[in-house]
């Protein structure tokens, strides 16, 4: 085998391996039933469902449809420990799995994140396991992490169900992250196992809403105004912005037209762009920002036009987190107790991504520990993505959570304590939410 087990690591992994085929039921049928941010009601009910089996005080509808099931509540003074589990989608309806009734798909592997999160309990919950736990932890199912539908989430805000677009972001504005210490999260990779984190950007969210005059576009455009001209020399405009970014800021805008007009022999006198702002900063990202809503404004003066930008918070940038020893000796035993053979390795955190997350907002509160399981082929976020070995992406991620868990809270849960302990955060809660309100337009501020 290679690694040495002691008693209760052991029965953790025997606990897996007999609740194996339920932990890929659910998997499974996740897959296929894929529902998108703020929408996630029947996976959430399914997992609640689960928790109430185990016997665990469950709370729900955290930030609509997120849910935490308690373990060791009694010791939650001590240390309290989140395994997070992300419950939405992607929408990609030509994806063979996507849901019908949704149009979403599980092309960012957080089916297998909620597996493994299901996959601990099952374990941590054995009352001989359960006394070992010198801390409480919490199962969290956590809604809308995938960035999309920018509109609707505008929306859900202006009638007082959110005030931030991104899960977490708002499970931390409504207290939800008050009881826990720290976390453990999961991504599915490409490599088999990888235990650390790399940096990724941060962003704030646009919806850019232009508004001409409506005329015969052929028998007398004269009369109007067109709001489709006046995008288009907003997003040329954004364009020449490009070379004043600074390389080392990573930053990355990258709009859609989600309205160009209504009839093609009227002039279109209502556009409608998205866009995400992104950069590795909180400086670049305010400075890309500016220069954004500025090239937008241009295209609308330049014709007559008017522009109306709505701006909401995103995410904050991810910060680079080292393997964590006992994650990553959790990952070893892993893949030591798997029939087939994989590879574990740390994280390379000198790379940084483009791409952004809501855990770097719960990294600038708290510590998060990071692991990455594989079993996937092709790009996260394609239509071609798709889960080939179950083993992997369920049952080792399964294992990682709840051997990681275990290892942190044992012998009076000393590794946790020295890991909060040690742990210098960027932003109090308070000091979070007034830097995210900050990015908040005036007329979102009154609401």
């Amino acid at each position: 085998m290679g690694v040495q087990l002691d008693e209760t690591e052991k029965r953790i992994v025997d606990l897996i391996e007999a609740n194996r085929d339920e932990i890929i039921a659910f998997a499974r049928d996740m897959y296929t039933h894929a529902e998108l941010g703020y929408k996630e009601f029947k996976t959430a009910e399914k997992f609640t469902r689960l928790m109430k089996k185990l016997n665990l005080p469950v709370k729900e509808h955290l930030a609509v449809t997120g849910v935490k099931a308690y373990l060791n509540e009694e010791k939650k003074d001590n240390v309290s420990l989140a395994l997070i589990g992300e419950l939405d989608a992607l929408r990609i309806p030509e994806h063979k799995y996507a849901n019908p009734e949704t149009q979403a798909a599980h092309c960012c592997g957080h089916h297998a994140q909620m597996a493994g999160v299901i996959g601990a309990a099952f374990a941590l919950t054995d009352s001989k396991v359960k006394e070992t736990l010198d801390g409480q932890v919490v199962f969290f199912a956590v809604p809308a992490e995938e960035y999309g539908e920018i509109e609707f989430k505008n929306q859900l805000t202006k009638e007082g169900k959110i005030r931030y677009g991104g899960g977490k972001c708002e499970l931390i504005r409504i207290g939800a992250f008050d009881d826990i210490d720290l976390d453990i999260v999961h991504h599915t990779e490409d490599e088999d196992i990888c235990v650390g984190a790399t940096s990724n950007n941060g962003f704030v969210s646009k919806v850019i809403r232009y508004k001409g005059v409506a005329a015969h576009a052929a028998g007398a455009p004269y009369k109007g105004i067109n709001a489709l001209n006046a995008a288009s020399l907003g997003l040329s405009a954004l364009a020449y912005q490009r070379e004043t970014f600074k390389d080392e800021d990573h930053v990355r805008v990258h709009p859609i037209i989600t309205k160009g007009g209504n009839l093609v022999n009227v002039v279109p006198d209502e556009v409608v762009i998205e866009t995400l702002v992104r950069a590795s900063n909180k400086d670049a990202i305010a400075d890309a920002a500016f220069k954004t809503d500025r090239a937008f404004k241009a295209g609308a003066a330049a014709i007559g036009a008017t522009c109306q930008i709505t701006t909401a918070p995103g995410y904050l940038p991810t910060l680079k987190t080292p393997a964590d020893e006992d994650v990553l000796a959790a990952a070893k035993i892993a893949a030591a107790t798997s029939e087939k053979e994989y590879t574990v390795v740390e994280k390379d955190i000198t790379h940084h991504s483009g791409g952004s997350t809501d855990v770097g907002d719960v990294q600038h509160i708290q510590p998060v520990l990071t692991f990455n399981t594989g079993g996937k082929v092709n790009g996260l976020h394609t239509v071609d993505f798709d889960i080939v070995d179950e083993e992997l992406a369920y049952i080792v991620t399964a294992k990682i959570f709840a051997l990681s868990a275990y290892r942190l809270l044992r012998n009076g849960a000393i590794k946790a304590k020295e890991i909060v302990k040690n742990y210098h955060p960027v932003f109090t809660k308070e000091e979070y939410i007034q830097y995210m309100d900050s990015f908040l337009t005036y007329e979102e501020q009154k609401n």
